[in-house]
């Protein structure tokens, strides 16, 4: 554990890394250390348990509140979301359906396209931030986008797919989406600190997103108020390891729903990843991965269930956990 503590220190120190590390290996903690500041205003340290945002971290509580419903018979993978959507979205071809908006196989038009963003921190909202609080709220952002092509063709991440799927949770499941989230996957998994928090409401223990390494501008202006089904709730690295223990123990859902959604679907265009229903997935081998990117968050978390290892890196700045993340992949994966 010392020689990992130490080759964390070390990229943590070459990077000002701001954040926390985890990594579980065999049923216990090997290693949990936070770094820089959750508030660099008022000088507040990241602690162990501070809560960060994890941007499209988010998908996989997405894809386990679908798929919950759907193990309440109350939806299929097969269901089209045209029905359910009725009037709104009406450029959304009558073809998508669940299960292609989970694979990011649907070909509808994306209100956050980020082949075309040079850098994320460049991205502007076409509406105040301010008036994306609820779900129903994104309706105002995910109109007007044309279908770029047929239902299943092929595999184009999409940030917008994630957000009508949890209209589609919140109609069929009849409360608001963060109650979905809550009462669907982070009580059965025993995650207390997992919320979609308020941005301009800071919570105790949240860390405040920065657009850089070292400056006060925070991300405020640049997210959504509060997230939905595409990103933007917050959580702890305890959480995140709580999570994927939950998973493959089959207490969200039952195991042969978790291989379902952790099957391959599609691979990206460089052969990097793959991809499945909400979850990435390794080029070759059993890693699950949940990982997002915004102004001012940057997470990653892998999941080697047959090795019993996890290692989780969130951070409160823009770039900030890649390069560890890529260190403790050199370090941990053989």
């Amino acid at each position: 554990m010392d020689d990992l503590e130490g080759a964390i220190d070390q990229v943590a120190a070459a990077t000002g890394f701001s954040g926390v590390v985890r990594v579980d290996r065999g049923g216990r903690v090997e290693l949990a250390k936070a770094y820089g500041a959750a508030h660099r205003g008022h000088r507040i340290p990241n602690a162990v348990d501070t809560r960060f945002n994890i941007a499209s971290g988010v998908k996989g509580f997405t894809a386990l509140t679908v798929a919950s419903l759907i193990e309440d018979g109350r939806l299929e993978l097969t269901t089209p979301a045209r029905p359910v959507l009725g009037e709104d979205l009406p450029l959304i071809d009558d073809g998508v359906t669940v299960e292609h908006l989970l694979a990011h196989r649907s070909g509808i038009g994306d209100y956050l396209d980020e082949d075309a963003c040079e850098s994320i921190t460049d991205y502007v909202l076409p509406v105040p931030v301010h008036r994306l609080a609820t779900t129903a709220d994104y309706l105002a952002v995910l109109d007007g986008h044309p279908q770029r092509f047929p239902p299943g063709e092929r595999f184009a991440y999409n940030n917008g797919g994630f957000v009508v799927l949890a209209l589609i949770a919140e109609r069929i499941g009849g409360e608001p989406f963060p109650d979905l989230v809550r009462t669907r996957v982070c009580e059965p998994a025993g995650l207390t600190d997992t919320a979609f928090l308020r941005s301009d409401e800071p919570a105790e223990r949240a860390a405040l997103g920065y657009l850089d390494g070292a400056g006060l501008r925070t991300n405020v202006l640049h997210l959504p108020v509060r997230g939905s089904g595409d990103g933007g709730a917050y959580s702890t690295a305890a959480d995140v390891s709580g999570l994927w223990t939950a998973l493959f123990a089959g207490r969200i859902v039952p195991l042969d729903r978790v291989a379902e959604l952790v099957r391959p679907r599609s691979a990206t265009p460089s052969g990097s990843m793959r991809y499945g229903l909400g979850f990435w997935l390794g080029p070759r081998s059993d890693a699950v991965v949940l990982e997002g990117a915004d102004a001012g968050v940057s997470f990653r978390s892998v999941h080697d269930e047959p090795a019993g290892l996890t290692h989780t890196v969130l951070s409160n700045s823009t770039d900030g956990a890649w390069p560890v993340a890529r260190r403790l992949a050199e370090l941990l994966t053989p």
